[in-house]
């Protein structure tokens, strides 16, 4: 699986030859303005909850390159009120069988409103599967024992967790949650974007190998392959 870091918590996902792109949120970043939406491909955008900071760029993507948006219910009402067409409403514990694997709907801990006002129902993350291996991307969340259960019923190649802490668990917290769900790789999201998130890189990559595990930071625009 080759993960590409698009910046705050926007990252896209090739398995099972396609191209699974989470949480677009590009134009309204400054730090990712080297980044050119138009170019981004997706076969499948899978939002975690109704936040700007998670859907801004999530209905022009969709438009253009006919990707299914795959959401909790109340964001894939929101994203079909934007006039994209394939949408696939989901709940927390059910899992949908596509053409490259699965993908089960996961707790998390937070809120959820759409950038109009509407209700964006609860917050979420995605456990996926896809040629027979598997990666968490737990959303914008506190840390849960919830995360046990991924942990006791599956083989993680990564899990990607929020580190900035102030509006999510920050790094301390996520290494407890690497343990959790039995991952020692993990992809860190939703850090530096704003000043309450901004974090110590050394200082928090330092805390994992501590423990025995990899906090990936990447650059914006790089790859990670697992």
């Amino acid at each position: 699986m080759k993960l590409t870091y698009l910046g705050h918590s926007c990252f896209s996902v090739a398995a099972g030859g396609k191209t699974l792109l989470f949480d677009p949120f590009i134009t309204p970043n400054p730090l990712a303005a080297h980044i050119d939406i138009n170019a981004i491909q997706a076969d499948y955008i899978l939002l975690s909850h109704g936040h700007a900071d998670h859907v801004a760029d999530a209905a022009a993507i969709a438009k253009r390159t006919g990707a299914t948006v795959i959401a909790p219910f109340e964001v894939g009402n929101w994203v079909a009120r934007q006039g994209v067409d394939k949408v696939q409403h989901m709940n927390h514990g059910g899992k949908i069988h596509l053409d490259f694997g699965t993908v089960k709907l996961t707790n998390a801990i937070h809120s959820s409103s759409l950038p109009d006002g509407s209700y964006g129902g609860n917050p979420a993350g995605f456990l996926v599967t896809a040629n027979g291996e598997s990666f968490y991307y737990s959303g914008d969340t506190a840390l849960t024992c919830d995360m046990k259960l991924i942990g006791d019923s599956t083989q993680l190649k990564f899990a990607v967790l929020p580190v900035g802490d102030n509006f999510t668990m920050g790094y301390e917290d996520a290494l407890i949650a690497a343990d959790f769900v039995k991952c020692d790789q993990v992809v860190g999201v939703h850090y530096d974007t704003f000043p309450p998130i901004k974090i110590d890189h050394d200082k928090a990559i330092k805390f994992f190998h501590q423990a025995g595990k990899t906090l990936h930071l990447p650059k914006i625009g790089d790859s990670l392959n697992f």
